[in-house]
């Protein structure tokens, strides 16, 4: 099946069941703190099979057998398919399997795996021993998720760690809402760290922001520690968190007509165009941008700029389109670069960082993900650069703090056009996940 979205996952009934040879251990975690609550309040249907029940000889109550070819005992695949059965049928369930073998379990499975136990029932199955039978595998599980890259002694740990990060995704389960928003991973950073009573424990006190009552001071803070937790633990996963609320500055766009290159390499004055002006604006929008600077010496263009964001953003345009006015209120015209640069230093207050962008392979390009760790470290508003024509002018890129590695799709064709590399260069940096 795939991975479709009710109109509101969060708010309807997730469903779960756990198969599994030790059911007492399940249920005695289920029934205590945010789950046991949880399921009481009718906001979680979670069910735990008994594998033993759906043993062939029930006297016996037999699930396991030895593995063929040597090795330790293996869960018979009659059983599991039986227990399978009883919960739902073929159409109606996904089956997961918790195994080393599996993908590895990160926020952003744990919520497609919400969305899908609001779809069909989510069947956990649980292995023992030296797993279960491959064929069992192949015919019903539907997803191999693994905790990471160690081995536990059975899977009701991995399903009960399943369960509890997906409930804490169902509306209610969670008494205040917005720590599940605030969590580790949740915004693709780390969390920042926390403080209780007493204020001075062994001769340690707490961070003086976090007692003085100033909320922007105390959010500010708490931004920080988050970006420099995950930069100094867990560098890895900032390819894929959204920075631009632990950027303590502005981020700009400046699209740049002049000096740009023409085909042959020379310095040149490319026309403003209306695709450039509507998607780029929707773009900067989109993802948080204060200003997208379009940056033409001809005084003709410039007007040309304002009349077109004008018709937008007032009068007949604004009522038909308010969506597309708030975009276009992020345009901003200058004659030149130098003093576009100088408009964002009078608002933030210090200069920014200058990034340019390019097309071409540079031995002095740096890499968009080595970029993105330096905004965070840095308190300086960032200015993308991108150019029109056939790209930015030389002196352009040698003016600048960093030119950012040319995007490349693997292949050997690289003529996006100046639109789409916003857009991808945006996503890469402040698109959340």
């Amino acid at each position: 099946m795939g991975l479709g979205e009710p109109d509101d996952g969060s708010a309807q009934l997730v469903r779960i069941s756990v198969v599994t040879a030790f059911p007492d251990l399940v249920r005695g975690y289920l029934a205590s703190g945010v789950l046991g609550r949880g399921i009481d309040s009718g906001r979680l249907d979670v069910s735990v099979v008994d594998i033993r029940d759906h043993a062939r000889r029930s006297e016996y109550r037999q699930i396991d057998d030895y593995s063929f070819g040597g090795g330790g005992m293996v869960l018979m695949p009659g059983p599991l398919e039986s227990a399978l059965d009883c919960v739902a049928d073929r159409e109606s369930r996904y089956v997961v399997y918790p195994s080393p073998q599996g993908v590895r379990l990160h926020q952003e499975l744990v919520e497609d795996l919400r969305r899908i136990a609001a779809l069909k029932r989510l069947v956990i199955v649980c292995g023992r021993y030296e797993g279960v039978d491959e064929r069992f595998v192949d015919r019903c599980v539907d997803m191999e998720v693994s905790m990471g890259d160690f081995v536990l002694t059975g899977g009701e740990l991995p399903a009960l760690a399943l369960v509890d990060a997906i409930s804490r995704l169902v509306r209610g389960v969670v008494g205040r809402e917005r720590a599940v928003a605030e969590d580790s991973f949740f915004s693709g950073m780390l969390d920042h760290p926390h403080y209780t009573r007493p204020e001075n424990f062994k001769g340690c006190a707490a961070p003086r922001v976090l007692l003085d009552g100033d909320r922007a001071a105390i959010e500010s803070y708490r931004r920080s520690e988050s970006a420099a937790r995950t930069l100094s633990r867990r560098p890895e996963i900032l390819a894929r968190a959204g920075i631009m609320p632990f950027l303590g500055c502005g981020v700009y766009v400046m699209l740049l007509h002049h000096p740009v290159l023409d085909r042959k390499g020379m310095s040149s004055t490319t026309s403003v165009t209306g695709m450039d002006l509507h998607d780029i604006a929707r773009a900067c929008r989109t993802y948080g941008v204060k200003k997208y600077l379009v940056v033409t010496p001809m005084a003709s263009q410039r007007e040309l700029v304002k009349k077109v964001a004008s018709h937008w953003i007032t009068g007949y345009g604004a009522d038909f389109n308010p969506d597309r006015a708030s975009a276009m209120q992020k345009i901003k015209v200058f004659a030149h670069s130098g003093r576009a640069l100088e408009w964002v230093e009078e608002r933030e207050h210090q200069p920014s960082f200058t990034i340019s962008t390019t097309a071409q392979p540079r031995d002095d390009s740096v890499s968009w993900l080595s970029l993105k760790t330096r905004a965070l470290q840095m308190n300086r508003p960032i200015v993308f650069i991108f150019g029109t024509g056939h790209g930015l002018h030389e002196d352009v890129i040698q003016s600048s703090d960093a030119v950012m590695a040319p995007i490349s799709g693997g292949g050997d064709y690289n003529h996006l056009s100046v639109r789409s590399a916003v857009s991808i260069v945006l996503d890469r940096f402040f698109g959340f996940r």
